[in-house]
């Protein structure tokens, strides 16, 4: 009799989980499976919307808009799902990142990885930092031993680690901006270990970050050159999307029942059931129960928790974190408007300047990447974290959308940028509660978590509060699940 795994939510990783069992029941793999997702669409947050207009077609990704090049498991997907041809590398010739500083938009160095120079020489003439940051980065080198025999034993939050190097002002200008735009996160509460692992190893080597890069890119420079260098990010020519939309195609409608949500989990001699009932919104028939052997729960980490609450005090314990919600407001710019802004990738700002109660960043889509607006058009994606809003902002009507943090973010962006006229098109998504906050000693939890649910046995969690919350990460783990649970290698 074959296996029957269920797969609890329909985001990126529970849509990878089922996009990869399905291409082991194809290779003769003896299982069965179902997703369960609430919505009426899969993806979660990787969702790209095309418009069409005059002028040509815009492509604005509502969630992520990329990955980090250097980590392979969304691009061997790509190009598994015959995506390979459309893989876009990032514009890294054209690489700016500017930052807010005292209401004025400064750009980053070259050479910056993070907050950590690789030449000193490139801050002489930046007016990002003053002569505080500059001496702090100039002085960081000589304390090498010093840093490398004081360096934390155990973890440490972000802002510890980066004032141990460079002090507070290094912290504030581009420390929180950078980490914020990333994670939406806290720098005071977020874990070194878990969010900058390279950066704590590269302590330990060397005590001082900037002989760590300096002594690495000499290591490069002493490779055999292999091909064209790798760009920073990567995406797809149609949009992240289109990497969800390409397993969506692969997968039998019959294994999935959308608009409905897992309420129960109990376990049943060798077999999990779940309870499930539809979605409050969706009119019907509520409870229905699912046995399977193995269940694979992508559910966001709070839901996750909500499900385990009677099986296991400990994984519950060590499953509490902190969590925000995220808000992207993308603008589009037909080429007669004539909009302009600088060079580059985009903006952070710093969570002292702040505007609109929760704006981190911004990004120049169509700078970024290639054909993401037409000819002369531009297209501009607002990001907004640490946002407490319970309501979909995607469904409120404009006068209500204008109370929330992030309603006037076109006047937001005209305060830094200068005047913008009004956009052809606006979209909005808000990702409810998407952001789980690695705290300091994350790791630590993940792995009694891991210990907890692996004696409980055929339960896996899957998603962004575990193990990375890049598209990369998930796509990695969300297989190895599946496989896991396949018995394949």
């Amino acid at each position: 009799m074959p296996k029957h795994i269920l797969i609890l939510g329909g985001g990126i990783a529970g849509l990878t989980a089922a996009y990869e069992l399905t291409r082991l029941q194809q290779s003769g793999a003896d299982l069965t499976f179902t997703l369960i997702e609430k919505s009426a669409r899969l993806g979660g947050t990787v969702e790209t919307e095309r418009r069409s207009t005059t002028a040509g077609e815009f492509v604005i990704d509502l969630g992520p808009d990329g990955w980090v090049s250097e980590k392979p498991w969304a691009r061997e997907l790509a190009i598994e799902l015959g995506l390979g041809d459309q893989l876009l590398p990032s514009n890294d010739a054209e690489r700016v990142t500017w930052v807010l500083h005292n209401q004025r938009l400064e750009a980053m160095p070259d050479g910056m990885r993070m907050m950590v120079p690789s030449d000193l020489g490139s801050l002489d003439h930046a007016p990002l930092f003053n002569a505080e940051a500059r001496a702090a980065y100039a002085a960081e080198p000589g304390r090498a031993e010093e840093l490398k025999r004081t360096a934390a034993q155990s973890d440490e939050s972000v802002a510890s680690f980066v004032r141990r190097h460079y002090g507070d002002e290094v912290l504030r200008t581009i420390g929180a901006p950078l980490l914020g735009g990333i994670f939406g996160g806290d720098v005071e509460q977020l874990s070194v270990r878990a969010v900058m692992k390279p950066f704590v190893d590269m302590e330990r080597e060397y005590g001082s970050l900037i002989l760590a890069l300096q002594a690495k890119a000499v290591e490069r420079s002493s490779r055999p050159q292999t091909g064209n260098k790798a760009t920073i990010f990567t995406s797809l020519l149609r949009g992240t999307g289109a990497l969800a939309e390409a397993m969506i195609a692969t997968l039998d409608p019959q294994n999935i029942m959308f608009h409905r949500r897992a309420v129960s989990l109990t376990r049943v001699g060798s077999q999990w059931r779940v309870g499930s009932e539809l979605d409050v919104r969706t009119p019907g028939v509520s409870a229905e129960a699912h046995l399977a052997d193995h269940v694979l729960i992508a559910l966001p980490v709070l839901q996750a928790r909500d499900l385990l609450r009677d099986l296991d005090g400990t994984a519950i314990r060590v499953m509490q974190m902190q969590t925000s919600s995220a808000a992207v407001v993308a603008f589009g710019f037909l080429p007669e408007k004539n909009v302009q802004w600088p060079k580059g990738f985009g903006f952070l700002v710093p969570p002292t300047d702040a505007s609109g109660g929760g704006l981190l960043a911004a990004t120049f889509s169509d700078q970024k990447y290639a054909h993401r607006a037409p000819a002369g058009g531009r297209l501009i994606r607002a990001y907004y974290g640490g946002l407490d809003v319970a309501a979909d902002g995607s469904d409120l009507p404009a006068s209500a959308m204008r109370s929330l943090p992030y309603g006037n973010a076109l006047e937001d962006l005209r305060s830094i940028l200068g005047p913008l006229p009004d956009p052809d098109f606006s979209i909005t998504r808000l990702w409810h509660r998407a952001l789980p906050q690695y705290a300091v000693s994350h790791l630590e939890r993940m792995a009694e978590l891991d210990a907890r649910i692996q004696q409980l046995g055929g339960l896996h969690l899957l998603g962004n509060g575990y193990r990375g919350v890049g598209l990369p990460d998930l796509i990695r783990d969300a297989r190895a699940a599946a496989r896991s649970v396949a018995g394949a290698s």
